[in-house]
């Protein structure tokens, strides 16, 4: 059996290798610049508007992006908490923390590169996801990758069987990784750091030869997540309305504190971050080519495990808004990427930075560092044992809504894959699951999920490559009739006309 775990470890190490470094990140990476261009930096020229419409929106009295226009729907705030509840997760402190030990400080560059260029991918899925949603049996809004290329790559010509082979794709690997990173790998690190934080003195004890601590936690979280994912998308979308901005601001607040405790050293954290961008502490070329490799790997890598742009998932969520207009949640595509990667994971970076644990002057992590607890080390040195809770309440919020998140991108691939019906049956196993992500030891499984989730990004980005005169052109529509003034007819969802 060991022998079993071993070579399907190492099948895996080469599928992974080949998703996240060969091919997938070239691929995403690729696909963000061409948008940003074919879009004229739509994200900087037109950002004023973009903000407007966007989180300026739910300030407005009676806006349209807070009121929802039927039962059925959910409202453009919802559906970005929704997203952001699963993508705002452990990537944001755990996976930037990773970023920065193995890569150094210019990892963070990198980061940043990935999410400007991310903020025109995201943009293009959700117009996309919008303009090719459909209802479903109970009358709901149902769209994602898998509706765009059946019906859009499917429409073009000799497309349609590739068109249905990549939207079964997707889907299978969007049910994958749901149960992984979506589920166990999140409730496990929930587990790990609620017993650092609360019950590291607590004596072992075992129930039917599972450690008490972990399985009880894991039996807490089960009853917590069930309550909220067997209600479906309405009740996770409110839960979601009420956390994710809490959970933001309270863990940007503490963030920011101890950015003012260090702020002597604020010059120096963002120099090492644009020196060691570009490899400056190599010693000769070809390990100057290798180190600018992992640098540039692990900061796009961890920027699109933080943001999720170019993997297609968050679009399942996104088109259950109530708009007509797939540009406005286009927006709010681009509003996620920021507020997820420029806005958090940078306050992560530079509670790292400044953490001590990182020398500014090299880059190198000290010896011994644990990228996994180095946050809660960070704060702790700021604010003690009360740090480390903190940290802790953080992991929890963070985690536990990329649960509820992930269940809906879940129910929504098993919805395409064999209807309705089955969803129900697939919420009852994603909620059983989570005492497994409590109580496992191995890491097999996340590397597993972490593959799937990769390959999620390969037919989605097919998809949007594909459809990129669709995405302009319905950008144009829009920007000549709600920017310029022009009166033309609104291009807002897919006929075979169109």
């Amino acid at each position: 059996m060991e022998q079993f775990f071993e070579r399907l470890s190492q099948i895996n190490d080469i599928i992974n290798r080949f998703v996240w470094e060969k091919s997938g990140l070239f691929l995403l990476i690729g696909t963000g610049i061409l948008l940003t261009c074919l879009t004229r930096f739509f994200q900087i020229t037109h950002i004023g508007h973009w903000w407007k419409n966007t989180i300026g929106g739910i300030f407005k009295k009676n806006s349209s992006a807070t009121k929802k226009t039927d039962k059925k729907s959910i409202s453009q705030f919802q559906a970005l908490c929704t997203a952001l509840a699963a993508t705002i997760g452990t990537g944001n402190i755990a996976g930037v923390a990773a970023a920065i030990v193995v890569g150094g400080p210019g990892a963070v560059f990198w980061m940043w590169v990935a999410a400007f260029f991310g903020m025109m991918t995201s943009f293009s899925e959700n117009v996309l996801g919008i303009y090719y949603r459909r209802k479903n049996a109970g009358g709901e809004w149902t769209g994602g990758p898998m509706y765009y290329l059946k019906y859009g790559l499917g429409s073009k010509k000799h497309c349609k069987q590739l068109g249905n082979i990549l939207a079964v794709l997707f889907s299978v690997f969007t049910v994958l990784a749901s149960f992984g990173i979506g589920n166990m790998g999140q409730i496990n690190k929930i587990t790990i750091n609620l017993q650092s934080a609360f019950f590291s003195n607590v004596p072992e004890h075992e129930i039917a030869g599972i450690p008490a601590v972990p399985l009880i936690i894991g039996i807490c979280l089960m009853i917590a997540a069930g309550l909220i994912i067997l209600g479906g998308l309405q009740r996770i979308a409110a839960v979601s309305e009420k956390i994710v901005p809490f959970m933001s601001v309270f863990y940007i607040i503490g963030a920011v504190a101890v950015f003012c405790f260090h702020i002597e050293r604020v010059g120096e954290m963002f120099a090492a971050i644009f020196r060691f961008a570009f490899g400056v502490k190599a010693v000769g070329g070809a390990a100057t080519g290798i180190l600018i490799k992992t640098v540039v790997t692990q900061g796009f890598k961890r920027g699109v495990f933080s943001n999720e742009a170019g993997l297609g998932s968050s679009v399942m969520v996104h088109s259950s808004s109530n708009t007509d207009e797939p540009v406005v949640q286009g927006m709010w595509g681009i509003f996620q990427v920021f507020l997820d990667t420029i806005v958090v994971c940078s306050m992560t970076a530079v509670v790292v930075l400044s953490s001590g644990y990182i020398d500014l002057e090299t880059g190198l992590a000290a010896e011994g560092t644990n990228d996994a607890t180095l946050v809660a080390q960070a704060f702790g040195n700021v604010f003690g044992k009360a740090g480390e809770i903190f940290v802790a309440v953080a992991v929890l919020l963070f985690a536990f809504t990329t649960v509820l998140g992930w269940s809906q991108y879940g129910a929504r691939a098993v919805e395409y894959l064999f209807g309705r019906r089955s969803v129900k049956i697939y919420q009852v196993i994603f909620v059983l699951m989570t005492v497994s992500g409590a109580v496992m030891t191995s890491s097999l499984a996340w590397d597993i999920s972490d593959t799937f989730n990769g390959l999620m990004m390969i037919p989605n980005l097919i998809g949007v490559l594909a459809l990129c005169p669709v995405v302009i052109k319905i950008t144009s529509n829009y920007i000549d009739r709600k920017i310029k003034g022009k009166d033309v007819s609104p291009l807002t969802a897919y006929t075979q006309e169109n």
